[in-house]
């Protein structure tokens, strides 16, 4: 039996008050009010409701140590990012190494592997293998259904993905960015109930209206708070804070949830509603098996220093401290990595580009989002190909096919990197996870995508015959080494990024949605240049 004395911060009743609360087991027996000298507040564990743990660029045990030392109890994850490499057998993966942890996660079915008919994927999950994650591992959410047309336009293995979820009676979540009207209507009416890719305020609150909750994103590219945080005060109930996805460093830098409730504060926004969205709302909607600081409840909590600067002192799950003072109080043992990857090696020949002396389709980046724009623009050229313009900000960018050994990659043109030297390239692409990459001269860009291919998967930048590469060799896209070490290494080519030029807060992060081709407006997938807004390919000149 265990017995905790502090302010205790009662969510439901919406009070504070000195008390102490009894452990027994892994659950609350009892919650006293009584006089205590400790200063410290005790409220209930974190939750992040939409989550790509892939995108820490950590196998789940690594990933839950910045969780928990966040104050973070819980997470709602869509393993679509290794599904996307590995099918069913990465969803496996990711599901058996997070139990090696006590970080309390709950794994949706991916219901867009792959996202769309429009790239090359390592593998396809169909409804069969969706029924069988949910028979095998009892889930409770069907994962972001992104192919958004399919359920508009009643794609047949769409509507059988949801009427799987439904049977089950597990949730169903959104991805519907910028759409409105009878289309969202529609939408909704299959039996989505969330969406995190809201980016202005007026189509949140259609979406509130319409009876969908809205996931405010706070993440490492997409940050969407500054934008849709009124939200947690005028329509609380429906209303739960996620990152989505968020890199290493920032995790460790800037937090996690505990990040966006900092944000809130500084917002003047009642702590109790700012609780509500991170704690209570979550469990609710999608049924998880986490207390909320109450009798009976599982004993997850955490305690921090004040309301204001909320630093995390410890965290509680099922119990047992699991963080406590900067210290880590669990253990995790490496495992064998799990890969697809099959490239071979390119050249500049292959990612030359004709002068044809006409205007061509630009991609345009707008930083911490991952709507892009486009705009039309004649390039200069050398020996009769196109190539990039450090001058005017247009790079070349090539989007390269990893699950085959021979492939034609893909070229176009984006503007927003800010690049003066060098390339950049990575194997986390999403969703399809092919190799992208962007840079100042074709020669840097091939040198990139070649050392991704030696490590197969990692992330890099080149410049001359300077190297900085963070290997991924857990499908391309995360790695088993420590957070910190990760985070140190990852710090460090992204300051040698922005000192050779580049403007974006996240530019590996930026360049992985560049290739996702269900979010507006024009994106590159290794099939070719993509209109979203048409959904359908473009040819690169106007």
């Amino acid at each position: 039996m265990i017995k905790i004395e502090g302010q205790i911060v009662d969510v439901f009743k919406r009070e504070i008050f000195p008390g102490e609360i009894t452990i027994e087991n892994d659950k609350i027996k009892s919650i006293i009010k009584k006089e205590t000298s400790s200063e410290f507040y005790i409220l209930p564990g974190l939750i992040d409701s939409h989550v790509h743990i892939e995108s820490s660029m950590l196998i789940p045990s690594e990933f839950a140590k910045l969780a928990v030392s966040n104050g973070t109890v819980g997470v709602v994850t869509d393993p679509h990012e290794i599904a996307n490499v590995m099918g069913i057998e990465g969803v496996k993966f990711m599901i058996e190494n997070s139990k090696s942890t006590p970080l309390k996660t709950y794994y949706c079915a991916p219901s867009c592997v792959p996202a769309t008919p429009f790239e090359t994927s390592g593998a396809i999950l169909s409804s069969t293998e969706i029924e069988t994650l949910f028979l095998d591992y009892k889930l409770k959410v069907l994962g972001e259904m992104m192919n958004y047309p399919g359920v508009i336009y009643n794609d047949e293995e769409v509507h059988a993905k949801l009427k799987i979820a439904k049977k089950y009676n597990a949730k169903i979540d959104g991805h519907i960015p910028g759409i409105k009207g009878d289309d969202l209507k529609k939408y909704i009416a299959a039996g989505i109930s969330t969406d995190h890719e809201c980016f202005d305020i007026e189509e949140a609150i259609e979406k509130i209206n319409l009876g969908m909750k809205v996931l405010i994103r706070e993440g490492s590219a997409a940050r969407n708070f500054d934008t849709l945080f009124p939200l947690i005060s005028k329509f609380n109930d429906m209303v739960m804070l996620c990152t989505d996805d968020s890199h290493p460093d920032d995790l460790i830098k800037y937090g996690h949830i505990n990040k966006i409730l900092k944000l809130g504060i500084k917002r003047d926004i009642d702590i109790f509603d700012l609780l509500t969205a991170a704690c209570i709302n979550p469990v609710e909607h999608y049924n998880l098996d986490i207390g909320l600081l109450r009798e009976n409840d599982f004993a997850d909590f955490i305690i921090v220093d004040n309301l204001s600067e909320f630093n995390i002192l410890e965290t509680y799950i099922n119990g047992k401290l699991v963080f406590s003072h900067g210290r880590i109080l669990f253990n995790t043992e490496k495992v064998k990595p799990i890969n697809n990857f099959n490239a071979s090696k390119i050249s500049i020949e292959q990612i030359s580009i004709e002068d044809k002396n006409r205007p061509l389709k630009i991609i345009e980046v707008i930083d911490k989002e991952l709507i892009t724009r486009s705009f039309s623009q004649t390039l200069k050229s050398e020996n009769g190909n196109l190539i990039s313009d450090t001058k005017k900000d247009i790079l070349k960018i090539v989007v390269y096919n990893r699950y085959k050994k021979s492939s034609k990659p893909q070229v176009g043109f984006i503007n927003g990197f800010g690049i003066k030297k060098g390339a950049i390239a990575t194997s986390i692409a999403h969703d399809s996870h092919n190799i992208i990459a962007v840079g100042t001269s074709d020669n840097e860009i091939c040198k990139a995508i070649n050392e991704i291919i030696d490590h197969k998967g990692g992330l890099t930048y080149v410049n001359n015959n300077d190297f900085y590469t963070l290997p991924l060799e857990f499908a391309g896209i995360m790695t088993q080494e420590n957070p910190n070490t990760v985070a140190e290494l990852y710090g460090k080519i992204n300051n040698v990024i922005s000192a050779n030029g580049c403007i974006l807060t996240a530019p590996f992060m930026t360049l992985s949605f560049m290739a996702l081709l269900v979010i507006p407006e024009l994106k590159i997938g290794d099939k070719g240049l993509f209109d979203v807004t048409k959904f359908e390919f473009t040819d690169i000149y106007n």
